[in-house]
């Protein structure tokens, strides 16, 4: 059995530790609230601006989502010239854009 000298783990000085450390808490508690209100303050006096390019941005991305996905007269006269038969497809035009499309892609 060890006996402590001191008397550190006395009943009463344990209970007194527990004291003075939820006072303590209280203390910061109280301090930080009061500093939160100028924190909250300075938070409020925060802003923010677009650039013109930002807003540009936003701009044409409103009439992008606005626009149709595809032009529907466009489908509507291909698909007659088609089923008329007068739809020509112009195979050098085509491989260039073909080939130019994959230039762009993969460099």
């Amino acid at each position: 059995m060890v006996n402590n000298i001191n008397g550190q783990n006395q009943p009463n000085n344990v209970a007194n530790n527990i004291k003075q450390q939820r006072a303590e808490l209280q203390r910061n508690d109280a301090n930080n609230t009061a500093t939160k209100p100028a924190a909250q303050q300075k938070a409020a006096a925060d802003s923010v601006s677009l650039t013109p390019q930002a807003q540009q941005l936003k701009g044409l991305q409103d009439k992008a989502q606005q626009a149709p996905a595809f032009d529907s007269k466009k489908v509507e006269e291909l698909k007659k010239a088609i089923a008329e038969g007068k739809y020509q497809v112009d195979a050098e035009k085509l491989a260039k854009n073909i080939a130019a499309f994959e230039f762009d892609l993969y460099g």
